[in-house]
């Protein structure tokens, strides 16, 4: 083949290319669809360089999704002089992190961490927070340019979110029942899982509005409750482990003049009854400040924060997210002590 015709092959097919993602762009934009960050370990790692800052200056997260939600970032930054730095995992329990921090002879700071029950209290759901782990400690150069590269383009470009428009995620989204002996995970629709940088995710307007859409996440949930059922209650000893390494990883970092601080977010309708009857207060939340001598904010022992409903029973929409933020940060300093000013 001629070398003109294999240059006009590919210039027309560099030009296909770029109409078909200008025109992806444009039509997801006009759905409403903003930039989104794709919420992998490189993005976790980025921000767990930042524990490092001093105490005064900063307060760390950890969790799973609930942490993540309400927890509304821009209402801390305009209420406190701190840096919030967030380092939740989704459908996982903090152990793991909270483990790699005590561990962390260079982190002597604020810690708070979610204690979902259900997650907390679970020896499952260790992948993700295992490949963040791994893949921070064991990051070269290579991989931090390439972050810093893809940084700048995700944040001009709506189709670069790999967790919702990806060929990979457009594949997992498809609805493929489950069959005898297989089981297929439930799909999230993707306006309930928007992603910023700072790693805070929230709910979109859309989904906020669409009751069709809050009762997909809602039984997702119910499903996740009904398997649970099925399981034996955690033994004794098994829970005893979890209680004293806890303990164990919170003591080394208090040793270093660190603070830990223990929140339980809001939940509500099946959900939170769901808890109660699964989780005790008295045999996990009561019991854990007890054993480990930290402080803890329950919202439910507040007037301020105890009567919110979550659209799909497990997270707060944005707008309350926000005043449960500003709330959180008002306990903290007249309450526990905590300088954020």
């Amino acid at each position: 083949m001629p070398e003109n015709t294999l240059k006009k092959a590919a210039l027309l097919t560099a030009g296909i290319v770029v109409f078909a993602l200008i025109a992806l762009e444009i039509s997801l934009r006009l759905q409403g669809i903003k930039i989104a960050y794709d919420d992998g370990p490189s993005l976790w790692s980025h921000h767990r360089d930042m524990v490092y800052e001093s105490k005064e200056k900063t307060v760390v997260f950890i969790g799973s999704s609930r942490m993540k939600y309400d927890l509304d970032i821009p209402t801390w930054r305009e209420n406190t002089n701190c840096h919030a730095v967030q380092l939740a995992i989704e459908g996982s329990s903090p152990r793991l992190v909270l483990e790699d921090l005590a561990n962390d002879l260079n982190f002597k700071g604020r810690l708070v961490l979610d204690a979902t029950e259900g997650l907390f209290f679970s020896n499952r759901g260790n992948k993700r927070p295992n490949e963040n782990i791994k893949y921070y400690h064991a990051r070269t150069p290579a991989q931090q340019s390439s972050f810093e590269l893809n940084r700048i383009l995700e944040s001009q470009f709506v189709f670069l979110d790999k967790d919702n428009f990806s060929l990979n995620a457009r594949l997992d989204a498809l609805e493929i029942p489950s069959r005898p002996g297989v089981f297929m995970m439930p799909i999230f629709p993707s306006d309930f899982n928007q992603n910023t940088f700072d790693r805070q995710m929230y709910m979109t307007d859309r989904f906020e509005r669409d009751t069709n859409l809050q009762n997909q996440v809602s039984g997702i949930w119910k499903l996740f409750g009904k398997m649970a059922q099925g399981a034996p209650p955690m033994p004794d000893d098994e829970l005893n482990a979890i209680f004293q390494s806890t303990k164990v990883d919170i003591d080394k970092i208090k040793a270093r003049g660190g603070e830990v601080l223990f929140l339980r977010p809001p939940s509500s309708g099946p959900a939170l009854m769901g808890e109660k009857m699964g989780f005790p207060r008295e045999k996990y939340w009561d019991r854990l400040l007890a054993y480990t001598g930290c402080p803890g904010i329950h919202y439910a022992d507040y007037p301020a924060m105890d009567h919110f409903i979550c659209p799909e029973d497990s997270h707060l929409k944005r707008p309350d997210a926000a005043v449960f933020t500003a709330q959180i940060i008002q306990i903290l300093e007249q309450e526990k002590g905590w300088k954020l000013h």
